[in-house]
């Protein structure tokens, strides 16, 4: 008889399987903005919509009391080959006004015109405070079924599938703002259990700014933009931001977290999440645990170097978005273990001396492992952005049997703030039946009316007891599936405006974060903080943010004040004797590569090596765009490759690696009149195209791998690359390819980042 396979492993392979496959049917060339190519006359003959793209679908089909209708998807979005009003009449016209003659005042009377207007002038809602810019897609979630001994919640059971909705964000800026912003990043999470809605609505740093919910308002008010200018958009690096968090030590582990790499991510596929706080399950006994959530991706924790975050912003502002949008069209869908920490539920929430309660402290895996409990995919993008990633309400009070609250008092203000953000950004208390919020367990709240009710509901007494509808609706026991919060004791204690004294301690987890980087992620936090700081007007506010860092370390310290300027302090208080967590680093391991983007530079030539490599790039699940001096096809004679990017358009950020298979001559648009990035110099040093030159030395000042082949190393030399550089290969085509992908299991060659000196 075979061994049973372990849970764990068998749906970890299962859901790689189902990756793999996926990757084989995928998108070659994701990016198109329609399902069928655009032809260059306007079409004349009557015809249905359009159906979605093959990688996007819109919210499951449920009705607004959370019952399944089996209506397809296609049948509740917009149907008719003709045009009509918000009615259903036909129009013969929309692009001209009912007018009293050709040249003569426009009628009142024009009720099409007011309806489109109308409706066009109501079409933005408030948008979100915090989190306003953001990305989403669908997913299924698929419990391991190994957290059965610590809650009863059905959709953590063995093998139970739980369609999921994710929206990843930026906290600081407008929707407006990049995507690639120094800020913390929302990772939002909706699942449709059959016992309800429940959200875990996180972070990607498992630690906040403050530890209660009362500052929120301030820590948000620093951060956003000056309120007499309106700016800097989507920045931390002002004097009001600075100011607070360096009066509000309470911050420097957040502000830490974000100063680092953590701060700047390579992609949300690559980003790791947590719910923050420290929440309760309930297993079927009715015993406790304390946990906190971690979402760990598959494809690791990596992050841009902070060149590449400012260049990408002015290059791409929506690169984040993209490159989430373009893996799950290129079947390369992104995947995430969901894991728990646990601990014993004691009276005082503590655990190896780290309060439970403090949502401004970590609890390192060290000494607490992450369990996995179940593995989530994300497989499919939305149809509409703004009926499901800006509608999508989150909420963490939407809870389901088997989680619970703690008495964490940040998260007791959130509560309530999410709530009453959702009536106010939705127009009223009926946010939850827009299709993206439908629960998939049926509803029978009694609640009624207000603005946008889509439920017809029926019944003559919504109240209870009743006995006119019957006695209906029940209450339920937990025999029948009830939501009974945990009888957890409240102390004696008097009413306070305090906090623990536990919560006190400041510095020892920044000191412990700061320690477990290595030294390359050292020296980029350095160089945050000498930047952000630097951007301050203030000399008062950056001599206190110098008093801050040198309670984590004098190093650290010192580093910036040199690059400030000013003196170093000494510390306040002892530095902490904390052992390093290597978890925390993001340095030193090896990850898979799926999804990678990687540029193939030719003008040409070869290219029979270029499609051979090209088909090993698609059949390793990574995504090849060929860069060529002018778009169109290449090799109409035989078999063409598409042009994806030009010299004019590529650019270093959007790739993982980069492969160069020719050194293509400067094209007829390389000049600097044509082209910024043009040195007219260089062009004719070099007989090279200056772009090529730009776009290689680019990809190694920021540690990407390189590799080149036939006349492709003549780029590299004249790019100035030093021979034997770690992470650049050159030879045959194959060999090339097969360096270039075992570097871009490490993410970067790091070793061409010097040490400190």
């Amino acid at each position: 008889m075979s061994e049973k396979k372990n849970p764990v492993t068998a749906a970890a392979e299962k859901a790689v399987e189902k990756v793999q496959k996926a990757m084989r049917t995928g998108n070659e060339i994701p990016g198109a903005p329609g399902p069928e190519a655009v032809p260059v006359a306007e079409p004349t003959e009557p015809r249905e919509p359009l159906p979605p793209k093959p990688d996007q679908r819109g919210p499951d089909t449920y009705s607004p009391t959370g019952q399944a209708t089996g209506v397809p998807q296609d049948r509740v979005a917009q149907d008719g080959a003709y045009l009509t009003t918000a009615q259903g009449a036909r129009l013969h016209d929309t692009d001209h006004s009912l007018k009293a003659g050709p040249r003569g005042p426009v009628l009142l009377q024009d009720h099409h015109l007011r309806e489109k207007i109308t409706h066009f002038d109501h079409e933005r809602i408030p948008e979100r405070v915090v989190h306003a810019r953001g990305a989403a897609a669908h997913g299924v979630f698929r419990g391991y079924g190994s957290a059965a001994g610590i809650t009863k919640a059905g959709f953590l059971a063995e093998g139970v599938e739980t369609p999921v909705y994710v929206r990843f964000s930026t906290v600081l800026g407008s929707r407006g703002s990049a995507d690639t912003v120094r800020d913390t990043r929302g990772f939002a999470t909706k699942f449709y259990t059959q016992e309800g809605v429940f959200d875990l609505v996180g972070n990607n740093i498992p630690v906040f700014f403050i530890q209660d919910a009362i500052k929120f308002p301030d820590i948000i008010h620093a951060g956003k933009p000056h309120p007499d200018r309106e700016i800097p958009q989507a920045q931390s690096a002002h004097d009001t931001f600075w100011d607070f968090v360096t009066l509000h030590t309470e911050a420097t582990h957040h502000t830490l977290w974000n100063m680092s790499d953590r701060g700047i991510p390579r992609s949300y596929r690559m980003m790791e999440g947590f719910g923050v706080h420290t929440f309760r399950l309930v297993n079927a006994e009715g015993a406790t645990t304390l946990v906190k959530f971690h979402w760990k991706p598959r494809l690791g924790v990596h992050s841009l170097v902070w060149e590449e975050a400012q260049l990408t912003g002015g290059v791409d502002p929506d690169f984040h978005r993209r490159d989430l949008a373009d893996a799950i069209e290129a079947g390369a869908y992104p995947e995430w273990e969901l894991g728990v920490q646990t601990f014993p539920d004691t009276g005082d929430h503590m655990f190896e001396g780290i309060d439970l309660l403090d949502p401004t402290k970590i609890v390192p895996e060290e000494l607490a492992p992450v369990r996995p409990i179940g593995l989530m995919t994300l497989d499919a993008n939305p149809s509409n952005y703004f009926a499901e990633t800006e509608q999508v309400a989150f909420h963490p009070g939407h809870l389901v049997p088997g989680i619970d609250v703690t008495d964490d008092p940040l998260l007791h203000g959130r509560l309530f703030s999410y709530l009453d953000t959702q009536i106010s950004r939705l127009g009223g208390p009926n946010f939850a039946q827009l299709p993206i919020n439908r629960t998939h367990a049926p509803v029978n709240d009694m609640l009624r009316d207000g603005m946008h009710q889509t439920a017809v509901h029926r019944g003559v007494a919504p109240y209870r007891p009743n006995s006119a509808d019957g006695g209906c609706p029940f209450l339920a026991g937990a025999d029948t599936g009830a939501y009974i919060e945990v009888p957890a004791e409240v102390p004696a204690s008097r009413k306070v405006r305090e906090a623990p004294a536990t919560f006190d301690d400041h510095f020892s987890q920044p000191r412990l974060f700061w320690l477990s980087m290595t030294p390359v992620e050292r020296e980029h936090t350095i160089a945050a903080y000498t930047f952000e700081l630097g951007k301050c007007w203030e000399t008062g506010i950056k001599e206190r943010a110098l008093r801050v860092l040198a309670n984590i370390d004098p190093e650290l310290c010192s580093r910036v004040a040199t690059g400030l300027g000013l003196p170093a302090p000494e510390a306040t208080v002892p530095l902490a004797d904390v052992a390093p967590s290597p978890a925390l680093s993001q340095v030193g391991q090896e990850w898979p590569t799926d999804g990678r983007v990687i540029g193939i530079v030719t003008d040409g030539a070869d290219l029979d090596a270029v499609r051979t490599v090209r088909g090993e790039i698609l059949d390793a699940g990574m995504v090849p765009l060929v860069i060529a001096p002018a778009g169109g096809k290449l090799g109409l004679d035989g078999d063409p490759v598409t042009v994806q990017r030009t010299f004019t358009t590529a650019r270093s950020v959007e790739f993982d690696a980069v492969l160069v298979a020719a050194a293509p001559a400067p094209a007829p648009d390389a000049y600097g009149a044509r082209d910024a990035k043009v040195d007219d110099a260089a062009a004719v040093a070099t007989a090279i195209d200056p772009r090529v030159l730009l776009l290689v030395s680019e990809a190694f000042r920021h540690g990407k791998a390189i590799g080149a082949w036939g006349n492709g190393p003549a780029v590299l030399e004249a790019a100035g690359l030093p021979a034997g550089a770690a992470g650049v290969a050159t030879g045959e085509p194959a060999a090339v390819l097969r360096t270039v992908s075992q570097a871009l299991g490490a993410h970067r060659a790091w070793e061409r980042f010097g040490p400190a000196v």
